[in-house]
């Protein structure tokens, strides 16, 4: 009998031993959990995530109205995948700034991945991303980025596009082409060391190519494919992506073996020039593992064209249909412009004596929010963010709608007002909530040079030419509704230019 007591009551005592340390190791767990608490968000359904609260053909819109729910960080589930959205000014900047790099790794999608692999600059980490980055905004900026040099290829370009625009004689015509073409020769003149004739059907076709990729990279069958690659490989618009990449790698390809057979060691023409000499350095001191390769050329030279021409011309277009739509402020513009610079060339240094049109210009590019969702970023490691625990590896949305469109950094957010930018005594003023460039590690890395390109082609055309609407459509029915793509551009139409001179 003693023998069964002793027996019950080690048993017991044991019991309440394991009890004691289960709640203990509960206890704990619990304020882990605590310290990792994770940021908040809808319910996700197995598999398939947030999808049903989702709107893919607007997705960033759908989360500027869930950050007005569950805060400036949230989670949303793309299928299987959790995302991270950060939203509104203070959040996206202290993040891409102050912690620029727990946030400044790429997220690279699988469409993407299976064709460039880790190579080029935007969709690229690690060393490879540092050493492209750094040797292209070096050659940029060597190639006059910010500079007159650079000032002297967009003026020179700008009297290509308004003998283009000269030509439909005053008739309606869509502006997507010639507009394309322009910020894609000035990127080319720096990468290829020329520019190209409009009607060239090889850039022709590159240009074509590179836009037809970028809207459609966004578009609802590519964001399923990129959730579940598995169950959506025969999509065709993965297919006509891949179509247009490989033509394009072909092209590109074309063009550097021309230059290679052309190169001069003593004279770099351009950016490709510039890597061929450093890439035969390389090769001549047998450097291993240097990033100085094919590859890297290819996806550079590419990353840069499509960039260097969709973003601009883009914003380039709004801000001509945005002056056919409130023709008042395009008299304001142009009577500063005829009081300020006259019938001269317009120049980089008249800037700053053009307030007006200058805030015309970045109240375009706010109001445009091209980019809304920024590429997306990946965590580098574990991080605590304003009080949210996010995991090494995490797939980040920096949400530029929410900077752009912050109703406690603009007074009338979702309206076009130059008065932004201007103070009561009409002088331009910056505000920090101006962010259509990103910032931190990857902020856009032509940045001065779209700037230059945004505002020397725009003075020049409203000096040479008044936009209207077609005969029979008035202003109020210029619709602003974005195509929306990667990128958000102009709804098809068609303008007027109507000589001034």
């Amino acid at each position: 009998m003693a023998a069964v007591e002793t027996l019950f009551l080690y048993s017991t005592t044991m019991l309440l031993g394991t009890v004691g340390i289960l709640l203990a190791l509960y206890v704990f767990f619990c304020s882990v959990d605590h310290r990792r608490k994770e940021p908040p968000g809808p319910r996700p359904l197995p598999l398939f995530g947030n999808l049903l609260q989702l709107d893919l053909k607007s997705t960033y819109s759908t989360l500027y109205e869930l950050s007005k729910k569950y805060g400036p960080v949230f989670k949303v589930h793309f299928g299987p995948n959790k995302v991270v959205v950060l939203a509104g000014y203070k959040t996206v900047k202290n993040a891409l700034v102050s912690y620029a790099d727990k946030f400044g790794d790429r997220y690279v999608s699988p469409l993407l991945h299976e064709r460039i692999k880790g190579h080029g600059i935007l969709f690229a980490n690690g060393e490879s991303w540092q050493e492209m980055r750094r040797f292209a905004l070096t050659t940029l900026r060597d190639f006059g980025m910010g500079k007159r040099i650079a000032e002297d290829k967009i003026l020179e370009e700008c009297d290509h596009l308004i003998k283009l625009f000269e030509e439909h004689e005053e008739k309606p015509f869509d502006t997507t082409s010639p507009v394309n073409y322009a910020t894609s020769n000035i990127i080319s003149s720096i990468v290829y060391g020329r520019r190209f004739e409009y009607n060239d059907p090889r850039f022709k076709n590159l240009v074509r190519r590179a836009n037809e990729n970028i809207r459609i990279s966004g578009s609802a069958p590519i964001q399923l494919y990129n959730m579940f690659p598995r169950l959506f490989g025969w999509i065709k618009n993965r297919q006509l992506i891949k179509e247009n990449a490989e033509m394009t790698v072909r092209d590109v390809k074309d063009l550097i073996k021309h230059l290679k057979e052309t190169l001069n060691p003593q004279i770099c023409r351009g950016l490709v020039d510039c890597f061929l000499i450093r890439k035969q350095k390389d090769d001549d001191s047998f450097v291993k593992d240097t990033h100085f390769n094919e590859k890297n050329l290819i996806y550079t030279v590419t990353n840069l064209f499509a960039a260097g021409t969709d973003t601009t011309a883009a914003t380039l277009r709004w801000g001509l249909v945005l002056m056919a739509k409130y023709p008042h402020m395009q008299d304001q513009v142009q009577e500063e412009l005829g009081r300020v610079v006259g019938s001269r060339q317009v120049r980089v240094d008249d800037r700053k004596n053009l307030p007006y049109t200058d805030a015309v210009i970045h109240e375009t590019q706010r109001l445009a929010n091209i980019v809304p969702m920024a590429l997306p970023h990946k965590t580098s490691c574990d991080v605590t963010f304003q009080g949210y625990f996010i995991k090494k590896g995490t797939t980040v949305f920096p949400l530029l709608t929410s900077v752009l469109y912050d109703e406690s950094e603009w007074e009338s957010p979702h309206t076009f007002n130059p008065s932004h930018f201007l103070d009561e005594e009409g002088k331009f003023v910056r505000r920090d909530a101006f962010m259509p460039f990103s910032a931190g590690r990857r902020v856009c890395l032509g940045e001065s040079l779209a700037k230059m390109e945004l505002f020397l082609l725009f003075t020049s055309l409203l000096q040479r030419f008044r936009f209207t609407p077609p005969p029979g459509v008035t202003e109020d029915k210029l619709d602003l509704t974005p195509v929306v793509g990667l990128t958000l551009t102009p709804s098809a139409h068609k303008l007027c230019a109507v000589s001034r001179q």
